[in-house]
C-alpha cells in the first residue's frame, strides 16, 4: 500500500483511490470494530526528549505509539494528545441512533494523521436533475502537532464518489476546528451544538453549486477558467506539463464522471467538477498522496479556489 496511507478501511464499493480493507454493515455502526479493521486501535503517550550529545531534557516531547513504539511527532509543552478512542468514539451516539454510518477510516503519513468519514442519514441534495450530492461528516486530527482537530460536513458527489474537501475549508468548518488541549475531549462533546450551523453552510454551498448548474459555459470560457485555476496567464505559453494538465481538466469537464448528464453538460458546474475530479483522480503520483492533498494539503486550497473562480466568472 502506498506510504501515505498506512492503514484504512471502507464500506461498500471500493473507493476511487482503491485503498483499504472492507467493512461489513454491522461494523459500520460499531466504532471499536471499525477501529480495529482500520488499524486505529492504538493509543499514544507523551515521552520526554533529550539532546543527543549532552543528554539535557528539552521542553518539547515526543508522541509515541503504544503498539510499536514509533514516534509520530515532536510537540510543544502545551500539546495534549487526543486518543483515537476519544476522538472517533464521538461518532458512536450517531451510529447507535442510525443517524450516520461509518464510510471510511484510517491513518495517513505513518499514523501521524488519522480520520473517520461517516455518511449522514439524510436525503441527498439534488444539484441538477439526476446529479446528487450526499452529506458526509469528516473528523480528522494529527498526532504530530501539525493538524488541529477538525469536524465538519463534506459533500460527496454520488456519481463519482469524489470528496470535494469542503469540511476543511468552508467557513462552517472553522467553527468546529479545535486545538489539542486538556479541554479537547470536553469540547468535542459540545461540537454537535454547532453542527446545525455547519449544515446551514453546507446548504448555502449547495445553492452555489445549483447556480453553477444553471449557467452555460462555452469552450473559450472553459479554457480561460481552467487556465485561471492553474494560474496560467492568458498571454503565457504554458510548459508541456502544464498544458497537459489544462487539457486533462478540459476533457474531464466535458466528459468526466456525471458531466455527461443533460442537466450538467456544458455548464459551469461541469467545469468546476472537471477540476474537482482531476484533483481527486488524476493529480499527484499516487492515490494516497491525492487523498492527503485533497483533504489536508494544497489540493484542498486549489479546490476551494476553483469554486470561487467559477462563481465569479459565471456571474
Amino acid at each position: 500500500m502506498p506510504h501515505e496511507v498506512e492503514t484504512m478501511t471502507y464500506f461498500g464499493a471500493k473507493p476511487w483511490h482503491g485503498l483499504g480493507s472492507v467493512l461489513d454493515e454491522a461494523e459500520c455502526y460499531d466504532w471499536p470494530a471499525a477501529a480495529k479493521k482500520a488499524g486505529l486501535d492504538w493509543s499514544v503517550e507523551l515521552v520526554p526528549l533529550q539532546t543527543a550529545d549532552t543528554h539535557v531534557t528539552v521542553e518539547h516531547r515526543g508522541v509515541r505509539r503504544s503498539t510499536d513504539g514509533k514516534v509520530l511527532g515532536v510537540v510543544g509543552p502545551r500539546f495534549a494528545p487526543l486518543q483515537n478512542t476519544d476522538a472517533f468514539g464521538w461518532f458512536q451516539p450517531f451510529l447507535d441512533a442510525k443517524e450516520a454510518r461509518l464510510e471510511t477510516a484510517g491513518a495517513l503519513r505513518g499514523g501521524s494523521r488519522v480520520w473517520v468519514l461517516a455518511k449522514i442519514a439524510r436525503a441527498p441534495i439534488e444539484i441538477a436533475r439526476d446529479d446528487l450530492v450526499e452529506k458526509f461528516l469528516l473528523l480528522s486530527h494529527g498526532h504530530d502537532g501539525s493538524l488541529a482537530v477538525r469536524v465538519g460536513f463534506t459533500p460527496v458527489r454520488v456519481l463519482c464518489s469524489n470528496t470535494m474537501a469542503q469540511a476543511h475549508n468552508a467557513d462552517a468548518s472553522k467553527l468546529v476546528r479545535l486545538r489539542h488541549s486538556k479541554s479537547l475531549v470536553t469540547n468535542l462533546a459540545h461540537v454537535r451544538e454547532v453542527m446545525n450551523l455547519a449544515n446551514q453552510e453546507f446548504e448555502a454551498t449547495a445553492e452555489q453549486y445549483r447556480s453553477l448548474a444553471r449557467r452555460d459555459i462555452n469552450q473559450a470560457d472553459l479554457r480561460k477558467y481552467v487556465r485561471h485555476v492553474l494560474k496560467v496567464d492568458d498571454a503565457e505559453v504554458p510548459s508541456a506539463r502544464l498544458a497537459n494538465q489544462v487539457e486533462q481538466i478540459i476533457g474531464l469537464a466535458e466528459a468526466g464522471r456525471g458531466n455527461d448528464l443533460p442537466a450538467v453538460r456544458g455548464t459551469w458546474w461541469a467545469a468546476y467538477n472537471g477540476v474537482s475530479e482531476w484533483l481527486g483522480h488524476n493529480r499527484g503520483r499516487t492515490p494516497a498522496t491525492r487523498l492527503d492533498s485533497l483533504w489536508f494539503g494544497d489540493g484542498a486550497a486549489l479546490n476551494k479556489s476553483a469554486l470561487q473562480i467559477a462563481l465569479d466568472m459565471a456571474a
